[in-house]
């Protein structure tokens, strides 16, 4: 399983010819992920700040958030839902100026000494939204302190002490998790006043929904867009040596070496699910999930038909198809995401491919963490029809598909299960295998190193909508030779 980036991938057999072929780029680090390795100096250092300077910033930032909520109570008296007054009063624009003022000492206080701004900020008028990214920290709030901006938040924000009376001083949208129609409202609101002419304060929303690395932009969700107003783009960065902004789905723990995690995105489920087989940050299940999405297909219904699709798979056994009889499997039509999913599977570039390696795919992205019910699906696909056995040509071809990888070495781990040199394995083996050495994929799959390493030579440049649609890795190591490669 790979994907095609180093030059345009062949059409399917029934595409309309060559010049239909498109540029798939190479995935590259996992956007979910940031690792942050300190050497031993650095954790001194950490260590010494934290008994030393640390409570003295949380001090000044304690007494900074007690000296605005005052302000911030007096000029958040009214109703919300009350058009601002136009223009403001002179102690309004002096509340406004003091608690600026205010959040930038807090910010100084907390580490962030300078802050940079490129370009003009428009007028209410000329853009009543504000899209931020890429968003990877609590601290973008900093662009919300220093503009005043509205922010869409959860509605239980404005009875946290002190902390809501300050939120409730910038007219937020507020969302409510226990009404079932607040996400229309929410919208409603967001046109409402987007189509203010500037009566209302601007909205700062970040349109990715989430935090990542900053390697890449991940998919925008539609909400900053349905109004139809105009919209600022605005680029957060943090130019730091030591990257200890990024606060990701997995991440440097706070203490005791525990991860930050958080499951509520599809594509964080599937990278970070606990299991035997961990995905590789380079896997190309993450791409293979987006255009799972992108075709419709939910992840629930597909689980349910799983033995289905596994049964139709094996019926064809070795027999590999083209993109009709794919798209038919799959029952969806022939499509341009079609194409970029049935690449995936089409290593030969023949316009051919195994409907086997399609179904332990879908099963991982339906059942990320459940590593061993994929892998028995994948020997009823794959196993002999008398005892059910496979060689250790199958089991490479199931373990790279489950990882998502081009190519995988599985003699040792083959070897290492198959006691009695039968040239065979059953699942009853390899389960009984992943019983005793539930680490087997770090010991035998990639002994030397903990992480997979992207054969990229050249970060793929930017497609027209400004997302990155392969996972980017900051830096390649040119001078490593890659443990597996993944690319043509």
């Amino acid at each position: 399983m790979r994907l095609r980036g180093c030059g345009p991938r062949a059409a399917p057999a029934s595409s309309a010819g060559a010049g239909d072929a498109r540029l798939l780029a190479p995935p590259g680090r996992n956007p979910f992920v940031h690792e942050l390795r300190l050497s031993a100096l650095q954790k001194a250092q950490v260590a010494l700040m934290t008994l030393t300077l640390f409570p003295v910033r949380l001090l000044v930032a304690a007494a900074m958030m007690l000296l605005a909520w005052p302000l911030a109570l007096v000029a958040s008296l009214g109703s919300a839902e009350k058009e601002p007054e136009q223009p403001l009063a002179l102690w309004r624009k002096v509340v406004d100026f003091l608690l600026k003022a205010i959040m930038r000492t807090m910010w100084f206080a907390g580490g962030f000494h300078w802050v940079a701004v490129k370009g003009r900020q428009a007028l209410p008028a000329e853009a009543a939204i504000l899209t931020l990214a890429p968003h990877s920290s609590y601290f973008d709030a900093i662009p919300v302190t220093m503009t005043m901006s509205s922010i869409v938040m959860k509605a239980e924000s404005r009875d946290i002490p002190i902390w809501g009376t300050l939120i409730r001083y910038i007219r937020p949208v507020f969302v409510s998790r226990s009404d079932q129609d607040s996400r229309r409202k929410t919208v409603e609101e967001i046109k409402r006043r987007a189509q203010s002419n500037g009566k209302w304060p601007q909205i700062m929303i970040f349109p990715e929904g989430t935090c990542t690395n900053r390697t890449c932009l991940i998919t925008f969700k539609p909400g900053a867009f349905i109004p139809g107003a105009p919209v600022q783009p605005v680029v957060l960065r943090y130019p730091n040596k030591l990257d200890t902004i990024t606060w990701t789905w997995q991440g440097p723990g706070a203490a005791l070496g525990v991860s930050v995690t958080d499951y509520t995105f599809e594509d964080c489920q599937l990278a970070l699910a606990e299991g035997q087989l961990r995905l590789p940050a380079d896997t190309c299940l993450l791409e293979f999930a987006r255009l799972v999405r992108g075709l419709g297909l939910k992840p629930e219904k597909l689980e349910k038909d799983l033995d289905r699709y596994s049964a139709g798979a094996r019926v064809k056994g070795g027999e590999k198809v083209g993109i009709s009889e794919f798209a038919a499997f799959l029952e969806v039509p022939v499509s341009e995401l079609l194409e970029d999913m049935f690449s995936l599977f089409d290593e030969s570039g023949r316009g051919k491919v195994d409907l086997r390696e399609c179904v332990v795919a879908l099963s991982v992205v339906c059942r990320p963490a459940r590593t061993l019910d994929t892998i028995q699906l994948a020997f009823r696909m794959y196993g002999a029809q008398e005892d059910g056995t496979v060689g250790e040509s199958d089991l490479s071809c199931i373990l790279k598909t489950a990882l998502g990888v081009a190519e995988l070495t599985v003699t040792d781990l083959f070897r290492a299960i198959d006691e009695e040199e039968k040239g065979k394995i059953t699942f009853g083996d390899f389960h009984r295998f992943a019983e005793l050495y539930p680490d087997f994929a770090e010991e035998y799959l990639y002994p030397e190193q903990a992480h997979f390493e992207s054969c990229a030579k050249t970060p793929p440049a930017p497609i027209p909508n400004g997302f990155c649609a392969d996972f980017s890795p900051e830096n390649s190591d040119a001078g490593k030779k890659p443990a597996r490669k993944k690319l043509d």
